[in-house]
């Protein structure tokens, strides 16, 4: 944990004048609840602030307010790069690895702006001026208020931002039932519901708003294309392009997929692979002591958290599966010991 003070914090923001904010590569819940959170925070300062994401995001996330004020680097990338060039300060949100934003990590690196890493996935790199650190949050819309508080503007938070906030705090705790959700996540959560958030408007937002192709994908993954390990206590799924194309797959669709294999009694382990701009994305979920975060970084050229991480393959999916399934022998012992 890292967490720098809130006075160091104050003097970059006094003297800042055009600031961007990034997040991660295919940005989820966290990612853009909390660019947006921090955004209109900034905003309220009476600061020039501009969001920029790597790519597109789940068009379930279209109702956050601030949304259409979203810059993609993959759509409007001159546009993104002059503005990241321009920048006196960069804000980093919820990845801390130029990797995890892919071609726009180059132009953040080449620029003089000084950076500011809000994370709160493990190991993280060192290229931040200034941390707000820290793996034990829920989630770095978490972060992101408690820097609010830190600079004592907890008073400026209103709907708009208590939504935002509120909205990386359900999704990456996994609606309040991941073991990151403490009794602080709760005092947020309460504040920011006092604040303005619609809890229950937000929860059917999100996860109550389907087509009906997001539930053919989901009953097709769970019939079709689950596989049960009990040697590993472990599962996957996968899904080619070809099969996104049948079911008329929209980003998004097959957001936590990844985690119903490990309703079954016994599994600790569960993996999701999908093709997808000309890679294959690899989810990793685990319960107990197996850390998927280590097996990311080690195999797949990820990373995230003990307990829920991701990552890539170069190769085709066919083989990519291929590899995983040579790889689980040399963890047999422990996701067998794993509780």
């Amino acid at each position: 944990m890292r967490k720098d003070s809130a006075a160091s914090f104050k003097k970059v923001l006094s003297k800042a004048t055009n600031i961007v904010i990034i997040t991660h590569w295919s940005p989820d819940g966290d990612a853009m609840g909390s660019s947006l959170g921090l955004y209109h925070y900034l905003k309220l300062k009476g600061k020039k602030v501009n969001v920029l994401v790597p790519n597109e995001y789940p068009k379930f996330l279209e109702f956050l307010p601030g949304d259409k004020s979203v810059i993609n680097h993959q759509k409007q990338t001159k546009k993104a790069e002059t503005l990241v060039q321009k920048a006196d300060v960069i804000f980093t949100l919820d990845f801390n690895s130029f990797g995890r934003i892919e071609e726009l990590g180059k132009s953040v690196q080449a620029s003089k702006g000084i950076k500011i890493m809000i994370d709160h996935h493990r190991e993280p790199d060192n290229y931040a001026q200034l941390y707000f650190h820290d793996i034990n949050a829920s989630s770095t819309c978490e972060l992101v208020y408690e820097l609010i508080e830190a600079l004592g503007d907890k008073k400026l938070v209103e709907k708009k931002m208590a939504t935002c906030l509120y909205t990386g705090l359900l999704t990456d705790t996994g609606s309040f039932r991941f073991p990151s959700t403490t009794a602080n996540t709760h005092r947020i959560v309460s504040d920011l519901i006092a604040k303005g958030a619609d809890n229950a408007e937000i929860y059917n937002t999100i996860h109550d708003d389907n087509t009906v192709y997001r539930l053919k994908i989901l009953g097709y993954c769970l019939s079709e294309k689950m596989n049960v390990l009990p040697e590993y206590n472990a599962s996957y799924i996968s899904l080619s392009g070809e099969e996104q194309r049948k079911f008329n797959y929209q980003k998004g669709d097959t957001e936590g997929v990844v985690n119903y294999p490990l309703s079954i009694r016994g599994l600790k382990f569960s993996a999701f692979f999908s093709e997808g701009d000309g890679i294959v994305k690899v989810s990793f979920r685990s319960k107990g002591k197996f850390d998927v975060n280590q097996f990311a970084r080690k195999h797949f050229s990820g990373g995230g958290h003990k307990n829920a991480a991701g990552g890539k393959s170069d190769v085709s999916l066919k083989q990519t599966i291929a590899n995983f399934l040579d790889i689980l022998p040399l963890y047999k012992k422990e996701l067998n010991d794993s509780k």
